[in-house]
């Protein structure tokens, strides 16, 4: 007797489809503009805070986990929810997808210094870098402004786009929200601060860890994508396995080291984060960047994290549930 043939369980079709769906709502959408879920995570994160701050890592650690275990265990529920329902399945995939991405909101943001560059209005400038980056703008001229510009676009490629579709690929609806939780309370609270050297800690390597693979896909997407902005993709390809680990941030650089190859930039200098000044090392051997770069970035970053929506749409497609 033969026996029995083996039955493969489904595809899982609903969250592959749900994954495309919300990245073309952030495509055509941007994020909410009311009642964001996000801004809501991060105002219960802020009121948390006030009680359980202490100057430890290991209040810093339970913080952390009482909240990304929170929203991981919403999409753990919602998952459970939807498994025999793919309609809704798909749904919730979409708005959730939709909810996480940034990519959308990156690209306008970036537009916008772009074009109050090229007005030249240096206050209006210094005024926008703040939805860009955490520097200290008041002292920055045009091209410092380009640069940090340039820089936040490479890094929040993968942070705001890349990141979430690689772990709603691998873990649907809580790897969905669970991965935005982690980058909002690295967002928040893990900075080199005095408040938060300590308290922050557990939240910044969890944001470490989260990002090392999708970091290194933007790196690899950066040097496939590098010629739809005219750019090169040896040059990134190049500066990405010479210079990205110079960078502190074990991820950032990769992103940023791959771009600045790619657009034939140089990266990289002193930054003020308020009393904290950073000198960073350079990432590629290029000119520095001008307002013109902006778009080209911009432009980059769109082609990076689309085909990422791609790819993550084909792979939780292919997986079986």
């Amino acid at each position: 007797m033969h026996p029995p043939a083996r039955v493969l369980p489904p595809r899982d079709l609903p969250t592959a489809a749900g994954l495309a769906l919300g990245a073309a709502a952030d495509l055509l959408l941007a994020d909410p503009r009311r009642w964001h879920p996000v801004a809501g995570f991060g105002r219960a994160a802020a009121a948390l805070e006030r009680p359980l701050w202490r100057d430890s890592r290991a209040a810093g650690a339970a913080y952390a986990a009482l909240l990304a275990g929170a929203a991981t265990g919403l999409g753990v529920a919602l998952d459970r929810a939807t498994r025999r329902r793919p309609a809704a399945r798909t749904l919730v995939t979409a708005a959730a997808t939709w909810t996480v991405l940034g990519g959308t909101s990156l690209a306008r943001a970036g537009t916008a210094m772009a074009r109050t560059l090229d007005a030249g209005d240096l206050p209006a400038a210094r005024a926008l870098l703040p939805t860009l980056a955490g520097r200290d703008p008041s002292r920055l001229d045009v091209p410092e402004l380009a640069r940090a510009t340039v820089e936040s676009v490479a890094e929040n490629t993968s942070d705001a786009a890349v990141a979430p579709l690689v772990w709603g690929a691998l873990a649907g609806l809580p790897g969905l929200l669970g991965y935005r939780a982690v980058n909002t309370l690295d967002a928040m609270v893990g900075h080199r601060s005095p408040r938060y050297a300590r308290f922050g800690w557990a939240a910044a390597r969890t944001d470490d860890v989260a990002n090392w693979l999708p970091a290194r896909l933007t790196a690899a997407l950066t040097v496939a994508a590098a010629p739809s902005a005219g750019g090169s993709a040896r040059g990134a390809w190049t500066a990405w396995r010479r210079d990205g680990a110079a960078h502190p941030s074990p991820n950032a650089g990769r992103c940023e080291a791959a771009l600045a190859g790619a657009l034939q930039l140089r990266l990289g200098g002193r930054n003020v984060y308020g009393s904290r000044v950073e000198d960073r090392p350079v990432l590629g051997r290029g000119r520095a960047p001008t307002a013109g770069d902006v778009p080209r970035a911009v432009r980059l970053s769109g082609a990076v994290w689309t085909a990422a929506a791609v790819l993550a749409a084909l792979a939780r497609g292919l997986r079986r549930r």
